[in-house]
């Protein structure tokens, strides 16, 4: 990259074309006068030199090489280095069979739940470009989606690829227990200042060895803060299943969100526990969770600087040469 160290010289190369259009309005020193200049013109036009129609502009094109060479033109060679915030972060999301229910809306239209919890996550990880994330999805046990990265490109396309449990051929059920530990030893051996697990579940606890107030004081004993969202609106909502024959019914199920567990286990790590019944409250609750955990990522710029007004200098002296040279030589005049 160029740029310059003193641009308002620039603002002298404004003058040149006034300069031109002031010489053509002066026209040039006439050699020999004549009382008909019929002869002087048809001479003229034979022995017209090729250095006459550009030699004039040799001048003003070196006034305008000075002029940047004034203005210092620098070339530069930067690079940027972004260390990582601090802190790193573990998504648990419920992928159970009843994250399919259809209580929460997109534009209007139903959409089931880990749809808008996707999108809802994708945005969360756009949001934070300096964090190390990481994701496990869970039903009857957890399973990996991404360690914590910094690579969130690569992250946002193993996002793309989670479906609940029964699309994937694995078994149903909610193991918010062993979400917890996994996500809590994923953790553990990092060297960050600040370590959140941010669970996200529509269900009750119901598979799994490791009981989920278990899980929370393991992950307080190794400082890991927890986030728990318990999803999806109350009473009875519509979920699609499939019958015997393999067609897709839409039932009214029950929502059976576990409130007290998931504020017990907030509150044992020391982190907080929503409810989110809608898209917006979604949303919401995780621009609450960005805006709570924060941290300023450290840049270290490096520069190589190195002056250049040579390149421009050098030729507006080569031209000044070449212009006296031929007024000396091929275009002098006569006295």
């Amino acid at each position: 990259m160029i740029r310059f160290l003193q641009p308002e010289w620039l603002a002298l190369l404004a003058l040149l074309p006034l300069i031109l259009i002031w010489r053509g309005r002066r026209g040039t020193v006439a050699a020999v006068e004549y009382s008909n200049i019929t002869a002087a013109k048809t001479a003229a036009r034979e022995t017209r030199s090729r250095f006459g129609c550009w030699a004039k502009f040799l001048p003003v094109l070196a006034g305008a090489l000075i002029v940047v060479g004034l203005a210092r033109p620098q070339l530069v060679h930067g690079r940027t280095e972004v260390e990582a915030s601090g802190i790193d972060i573990m998504l648990c999301v419920d992928v159970s069979g009843s994250m399919q229910a259809l209580d929460f809306k997109l534009n209007g239209v139903p959409t089931n739940r880990i749809d808008i919890v996707k999108s809802v996550v994708s945005k969360f990880i756009d949001d934070r470009p300096n964090d190390r994330i990481g994701i496990i999805a869970f039903s009857a046990a957890p399973y990996l989606v991404s360690p914590p990265t910094l690579d969130h490109d690569w992250l946002q396309q193993n996002l793309d690829r989670v479906k609940v449990a029964g699309d994937m051929g694995v078994e149903d059920g909610t193991a918010i227990g062993s979400a917890i530990a996994s996500g809590t030893n994923r953790l553990r051996n990092l060297p960050s200042k600040s370590k959140i697990i941010v669970l996200l579940t529509d269900g009750a606890n119901n598979m799994g060895k490791i009981s989920p107030p278990a899980a929370a004081e393991a992950a307080k004993a190794l400082g890991v803060k927890i986030y728990t969202i318990g999803a999806g609106a109350e009473g009875q909502i519509p979920e699609p299943v499939k019958d015997a024959a393999g067609n897709t019914q839409i039932v009214m199920a029950k929502s059976d969100v576990d409130v007290d567990l998931l504020k017990k286990i907030a509150d044992t790590t020391g982190g907080q526990f929503y409810r989110a019944t809608d898209t917006d409250s979604l949303q919401t609750i995780y621009s609450q969770i960005n805006s709570l955990e924060r941290t300023t990522a450290k840049v270290h710029k490096f520069e190589k600087v190195k002056d250049v007004f040579a390149w421009a200098v050098v030729p507006a002296f080569a031209l000044l040469g070449l212009g006296v040279f031929l007024e000396q030589t091929r275009l002098r005049r006569l006295p």
